[in-house]
């Protein structure tokens, strides 16, 4: 602004000695000399300063014209000493030549500075006043987040102390920390999450252990008075127990090792036609045990690599899972098109609430425990297919379950 108030000064300075310049020479084409001396006299020194050599004497605003001065249009300033209150004047003008000789046209331009004094001043008061409202407003705004700050830090010492229900609160504002208790609250929401599937776990393992282990201490506190042949008998048991107890914890850990990529697969090419063919060879006589059909339908080939014991073992299970809960008398068909391999039966099937909750550990959806089993089969099989970037759906196929493998 004040580059652009300088400019523009200095352009209508330059138009204004111009316009002088011009009517001057004007005058002196029209007029005789004591016509000429005439206007020179009677000119206003407010629009303009002039004087005119005439023979000696000067005629004009000034008493005397200053050395070397150029001509118009270029210019140059020069003081002048007043007998007013305002002692010293700043002008600025050139020699003009006419028809009757030189002449110097010259302005006042300490008004420029008068007015470029004030803009200056008028600019300081105006970045005082911004400075101090810009501190009042960061000194407010800074409050602001210093007591939403105070706030989170209150409430997160609440979660701290284990109460993982507490949310930060989130403003209508949207702004940056409302972004962040947002991203902060989803953590807590999966934190109880986990928490919670942490307690079922714990439940269920107990719930799962707790049979067996009342098996084992009773077994060892009537083994003293057990007869001599009835010993071996009753160790077997006691084993038993206990393998059912190693089976839980080392089907844990390996879930944990597939899940967590601790367990390195052995890659190589699998046809999704032979294992299928593996599966039916493999469960084709427990399903006739049980007094149910199973068939195999096979399409297109098609081959992913993987690690095949381990994709043999998820396939499998999910077979025995087939056998073992759709009833005496289902049937089971295995299917194969190209990725897609699925297995169908006509048993109770799994109610859709309850869909995906049976892949999470230790979850059994027999809450009697009737049936034997650690309840990791499906979590085991989940984790074998995500390492083998597989997709597993379960739908229901009217009636019964139909479980879907997408390579």
């Amino acid at each position: 602004m004040y580059r652009q108030l300088i400019n523009e000064q200095e352009y209508q300075l330059d138009l204004h000695l111009d316009a002088e310049m011009t009517r001057y020479q004007q005058m002196a084409l029209t007029l005789d000399r004591r016509s000429f001396a005439t206007q020179v006299k009677s000119a206003d020194p407010k629009v303009a300063l002039i004087v005119w050599r005439n023979s000696l004497d000067l005629v004009g605003s000034l008493s005397m014209i200053p050395k070397d001065m150029p001509m118009l249009p270029e210019k140059r300033e020069f003081p002048v000493f007043t007998g007013g209150p305002e002692k010293l004047h700043i002008l600025t003008g050139g020699m003009v030549m006419t028809r009757y000789g030189p002449m110097l046209i010259a302005t006042r331009v300490d008004q420029l500075g008068t007015l470029i004094d004030k803009f200056t001043n008028a600019a300081i008061t105006a970045l005082m006043l911004t400075v101090v409202l810009t501190l009042a407003l960061g000194y407010l705004f800074s409050k602001a987040i210093l007591r939403r700050l105070v706030q989170y830090n209150r409430l997160s010492k609440k979660i701290e102390q284990g109460q993982y229900s507490t949310r930060l609160p989130v403003s209508w504002r949207q702004d940056e920390f409302d972004m962040l208790a947002k991203q902060f609250n989803g953590v807590l929401d999966a934190l109880e999450q986990n928490l919670a599937a942490v307690r079922g776990v714990t439940d269920n393992i107990a719930h799962d252990l707790r049979t067996p282990l009342s098996h084992l201490r009773i077994g060892l506190e009537q083994l003293p008075s057990k007869p001599k042949e009835e010993l071996s008998e009753s160790c077997a048991i006691i084993t038993e127990e206990l393998d059912h107890c190693l089976a839980t914890f080392d089907a844990m850990l390996s879930l944990t090792r597939i899940e967590e990529g601790q367990q390195t697969l052995e890659l190589q090419d699998v046809s999704l036609v032979a294992i299928s063919q593996d599966l039916f060879e493999m469960a084709e006589a427990m399903a006739e045990f049980n007094g149910q059909s199973l068939t195999l339908t096979t399409g297109e080939e098609f081959q992913v690599s993987g690690d095949k014991y381990l994709l043999f073992q998820a396939l499998f299970n999910l077979v025995d899972n087939a056998i073992k809960y759709s009833g005496e008398g289902a049937e089971i068909r295995i299917s194969q098109n190209r990725n897609v391999i699925s297995i169908q039966d006509n048993g109770p099937g799994i109610p859709e609430p309850s869909r995906e909750k049976v892949f999470e550990r230790l979850v059994r959806l027999d809450p009697s425990r009737h049936h034997k089993g650690t309840g990791l089969g499906l979590s085991m099989v989940k984790a074998i297919l995500s390492r083998h970037n597989a997709k597993i759906a379960l739908s229901s196929s009217y009636p019964g379950l139909r479980v879907t493998i997408t390579f």
